[in-house]
């Protein structure tokens, strides 16, 4: 698939899973030994670990079809950025997605401030330049937006595979808000 049409897909997944008609392929013993020689999917989904945020359901995809990063604020750390180099160098999965949510604890804890302990203080600083270029009188949703956007950078700033990928046209990174009520992503760019 184009990178268009894999955007399509993604679109018309989140769709169904808007009206609830999600379809449930590719989610059976028999997708499960399809899988067992090796792995192809066609996006990496840089998705916050919140419970609530389940990118497979989110584009109605089945086994396989999602390279899945879950981390809380889905923030560009070297763990995710290794594991998002892998599909994209050894795989050769050609979309990123950079999926903020809704009411997001990550990105609101680091609005909030105070002191969280050194490891999600640790985490929370890679959230502080999107506070930052938010502005005054931004919402957290403005922050979550902002975030997202940024990771989009930071991914193709701090890794040479990424930025390689997407100069040669062979990887798109796409930033993107889930609204957890209606369940909609709305793609940001």
């Amino acid at each position: 698939m184009t990178q268009e049409e894999i955007l399509t897909r993604l679109k018309e997944g989140n769709e169904r899973f808007v009206a609830d008609k999600l379809d449930g392929r590719l989610q059976n013993s028999s997708r499960r030994t399809d899988l067992t020689g090796g792995q192809d999917p066609w996006a990496i989904v840089l998705s916050c670990a919140d419970s609530r945020v389940v990118p497979e359901l989110a584009f109605d995809s089945g086994l396989g079809e999602l390279f899945v990063v879950r981390v809380a604020g889905n923030i560009a750390n070297s763990s995710s950025i290794a594991s998002i180099e892998y599909a994209v160098a050894h795989i050769g999965t050609p979309i990123i997605i950079v999926m903020g949510h809704q009411s997001c604890g990550a990105v609101t804890a680091a609005v909030n401030g105070g002191d969280n302990g050194y490891n999600l203080n640790h985490l929370l600083a890679h959230i502080t330049p999107a506070i930052h270029a938010s502005g005054d009188g931004a919402t957290v949703t403005d922050v979550i937006k902002k975030n997202a956007l940024l990771t989009v950078d930071q991914l193709k700033l701090r890794s040479n595979i990424i930025k390689d990928a997407v100069d040669s046209g062979k990887l798109q990174i796409v930033p993107a808000y889930y609204e957890l009520g209606s369940g909609k992503v709305e793609f940001l760019a």
